[in-house]
């Protein structure tokens, strides 16, 4: 067993409210847990990780090339492996999330990333 204390997990924090904590995993699969303020959006981006994003706070607004779904409290949504996407906060308080990946990341995937 692999205990990870909120208060302890490791933590990215690119910009002013917008903030991830890692929670336990694997090389198989990671669980993000992570915050948004009102207004806020990551850039469109595209990974090799299947992705669940869990809205558990708030309104999260999932964009792709095809389409755009709203998630309420508890929804959720399925990226596939590569699917270009970008998650904004579209409601007017913070939103909170739990993103699943698959296979598991680490936050190089942000830290080292080309604009």
């Amino acid at each position: 067993m692999d205990h990870v204390a909120f208060d302890d997990a490791e933590r990215y924090e690119p910009d002013a409210g917008w903030m991830r904590a890692a929670l336990a995993g694997s090389d198989k699969f990671t669980f993000e847990w992570f915050e948004k303020p009102p207004e806020h959006s990551s850039p469109m981006h595209d990974h090799e990780n299947e992705q669940v994003c869990v809205c558990l706070e708030g309104e999260l607004t999932i964009h792709t090339e095809e389409r755009t779904v709203t998630l309420k409290q508890y929804d959720s949504v399925w990226l596939e492996s590569w699917e270009s996407h970008r998650v904004e906060n579209t409601g007017d308080e913070r939103a909170v999330g739990l993103d699943v990946f698959a296979p598991g990341r680490s936050f190089d995937f942000w830290t080292d990333r080309e604009e």
